[in-house]
């Protein structure tokens, strides 16, 4: 399997985004994985092995786990139904893609947190807060949360940062209907992929999901519970008062953070051994949650 950084359908260009290529068509969208990599919202010089695929499979795993509890954007990933000149490019598409309904993005981030973790944690630990939203006192790094909690974020122009917001403001943003809409779903779908990763033997501890309007109609759409929108613990590790092992892109992030990255500007080569054991995670992360053996 080749691996894919950028896209190139002849005659079409694509939009592309920081770890994907959008291909337009009208009422529908195309959309590729690339095995692109960004960390600290920036795209790496290098990607990571078979991750746009793995990615994607992860993602057609959700959608059709959670197809009867909300509606969504996928349509089909076989390359041979797609319209030309796309079905023809087999080896650039197969795996890693999907036709999906277009949708009117909603400009807001829907994050959902079970776990005390990343930003969250630092922010608790100066004022005893998580986006805000006041927590008990006395809680440790990375420990279950007395009930999940909806932090909603603005959507970060590629180069900047996401911002934490309050449900009255994404109800400014999105109006009051639709704000309330997108939080019940997004508590409502977590917790029942929540319990399924459980039974797999892997914490959610949080994850980002991102809604659509189309035909008048939320849908969900995006990426979903992927280690690159989610923060996937291993339970038989877990223990709380510490940072977890992951199944997510920690070895880049710690990579970025040992040699000082600062967060902005071109990405850097990332060494053959972070490559590997990223690439490793990732597979290992869709083995555990789907059964599949992962065909490279």
């Amino acid at each position: 399997m080749e691996m894919v950084l950028k896209t190139n359908i002849a005659g079409v260009e694509p939009s592309r985004g920081k770890v994907r290529d959008i291909y337009d068509l009208g009422d529908k969208l195309l959309i590729v994985a690339t095995d692109r990599i960004s960390a600290f919202d920036v795209v790496m010089a290098n990607g990571i092995p078979y991750k746009g695929v793995i990615l994607t499979q992860i993602s057609r795993f959700w959608f059709d786990f959670l197809g009867a509890d909300v509606e969504h954007h996928l349509i089909s990933e076989d390359v041979t139904s797609f319209p030309a000149p796309f079905c023809t490019f087999a080896e650039q598409l197969a795996g890693r893609s999907m036709l999906v309904k277009k949708a009117r993005v909603l400009p807001i981030e829907c994050v959902v947190r079970g776990y005390l973790a990343g930003s969250g944690w630092a922010e608790y630990k100066n004022n005893g807060t998580v986006c805000g939203q006041k927590l008990p006192a006395g809680l440790r790094q990375c420990e279950k949360l007395p009930e999940l909690i909806f932090t909603p974020a603005t959507k970060a122009e590629r180069g900047t940062h996401d911002e934490n917001i309050s449900f009255q403001q994404s109800a400014d943003i999105i109006g009051e209907e639709s704000a309330r809409y997108v939080r019940d779903k997004s508590i409502e779908i977590f917790k029942k992929a929540s319990a399924y990763a459980e039974g797999k033997g892997i914490i959610l501890a949080d994850t980002k999901f991102e809604w659509g309007v189309s035909d008048g109609r939320i849908i969900l759409i995006d990426e979903v519970l992927t280690p690159d929108s989610s923060r996937f613990w291993p339970a038989d590790k877990y223990e709380a008062g510490r940072d977890q092992e992951s199944f997510d892109k920690q070895f880049v992030r710690n990579f970025l953070e040992s040699i000082n990255f600062d967060k902005s500007g071109p990405g850097v080569e990332l060494p053959e051994d972070i490559r590997q054991k990223t690439s490793e995670k990732y597979i290992e992360a869709y083995e555990q949650l789907t059964g599949k053996k992962f065909q490279a």
